[in-house]
């Protein structure tokens, strides 16, 4: 990875260019429904964040992370679904994704995580 890359927690002011990096990254992405920036938005309004960060590149948002909490099916609780993690098409392939989950691993075990489960979204045909 660029040593230039600050891996920091999101802020209010960050909001519109995590938006612009989610819709960049999953815009080719044939698998995706497109819907991953409502998704941040929606866990953001719903103060469902836990952890939240971005990759910035000379001042720029080029990368971001979110986890938030889930509930296992058996009740248990102190897990967290990754998800989305997005990288501007430009700089991925470059460590910034890898970057942002290790950064937000070791915030989630920081916080007692028990467990972290990878969140995909699910997309039909009909």
């Amino acid at each position: 990875m660029n040593p230039a890359i600050l891996i920091r927690p999101e802020t209010d002011a960050d909001v519109d260019a995590i938006t612009e990096v989610t819709v960049s990254a999953f815009k080719t992405l044939a698998i995706s429904g497109h819907t991953e920036q409502f998704i941040v938005a929606a866990l953001r309004a719903a103060r469902a964040l836990t952890v939240s960060l971005v990759a910035e590149a000379e001042g720029r948002v080029v990368g971001h992370i979110a986890f938030s909490p889930v509930t296992l099916s058996d009740g248990t609780q102190d897990w967290y679904g990754l998800g989305p993690v997005s990288v501007l098409p430009a700089y991925q392939r470059q460590g910034i994704g890898k970057a942002l989950i290790e950064a937000g691993l070791a915030r989630l075990t920081s916080l007692g995580a028990r467990g972290v489960c990878l969140v995909g979204g699910i997309r039909t045909t009909t």
